[in-house]
Order: C-alpha cells, then structure tokens, then sequence
C-alpha cells in the first residue's frame, strides 16, 4: 500500500513583500497517517534545495491565503514555484464559502479551534526573529518556532473541520 503525504505549510518573514524582506523560518507538518512529523527550516536554512527535498513525496500542500502570500513568496525569494510541482489547496477560500473571514488567527476563535500561544501576530513573529538574530535569545527563537508549529498543526484541524462537516452534510 502506497500512502500518500499531505503537506500543512506556513511561512514566518520579516516584511510583506519578498523584494525588501526575507523568509525566516518554512514550517512543514507532514502527514500520512503512518510517521507524521514536523519540519522547521530555519534562518541559512531556508534553501530551495532543502524545502524541495523536505516536500518529497508530497501529494498536495495546504495553506492559509498560500495563494496570495506564502507560495508567491517562496517563488521571489527562492525561485520555487510550489504551485507549478504540486496540488495546492488555499483553505482561506473554503472559509470564505463557510462565511469565515478575516485572519487565521480570526477563524481558528470563531471556530474554536484553540492555541497555547495567545497574543501573538505575524508582527510579533518579525520582533521574535530579530531578538533573535540581533541578540541570541532563544527563548524568542522558541517562541517563534512554537507558533509556527502551531499554524501548521492548526491548519490540519481547520481542513479536517471541514471534510467532517463535508461528510456529515
């Protein structure tokens, strides 16, 4: 039996806009149902290289607003097109069928979809970084990679949210 692995991607960035920015840290959580795991590639890790070979095997990729901001990121700044190698899946577009806007963080509270971290904002992600890089603290690091993981392992629970509402249909 062949299984197949689904990709949750997420990006964390020090601005908006590949051109004057960078990419600080790709989370990845795998699944197939048989050794899911995370994959975090961090700072002079981020390499087209390493992202392709941490997406091997992969049968689709899903995202949160990945069509508008995370996959054409990666595009400018690693000269990768995800879209052109994989299935893409934008789970913002199957909120907005569902009526549920704004941010991610927005529609995991309107559908209670909970997190250890609170407070903390794509904003607060570029602060982490840099009290990071600029002073070696660590505990920002740890708390950056926490939140990333969180969005990724997040993603999964909205997606499975709406194949069981799907189902139950």
């Amino acid at each position: 039996m062949v299984s197949t692995t689904d990709a949750y991607l997420d990006i964390e960035t020090t601005g908006l806009s590949w051109k004057d920015a960078g990419i600080t840290v790709i989370g990845i959580y795998l699944v197939n149902g048989v050794d899911d795991r995370l994959v975090q590639l961090v700072g002079m890790d981020v390499t087209a290289d390493n992202l392709l070979e941490s997406l091997a095997g992969v049968k689709e990729i899903y995202t949160y607003n990945g069509s508008g901001f995370d996959l054409p990121f990666i595009h400018g700044s690693l000269d990768v097109d995800l879209e052109g190698l994989f299935n893409h899946h934008d789970l913002m577009l199957d909120c907005w069928r569902r009526n549920l806007y704004g941010g991610f963080k927005a529609v995991e509270q309107q559908l209670g979809i909970p997190r250890q971290l609170q407070g903390i904002s794509g904003l607060d992600a570029v602060r982490l970084w840099w009290r990071y890089l600029e002073g070696g603290d660590l505990d920002a690091l740890a708390t950056l990679l926490e939140y990333n993981r969180e969005d990724v392992m997040n993603l999964r629970v909205l997606r499975e949210r709406f194949d069981g509402s799907q189902r139950r249909a």
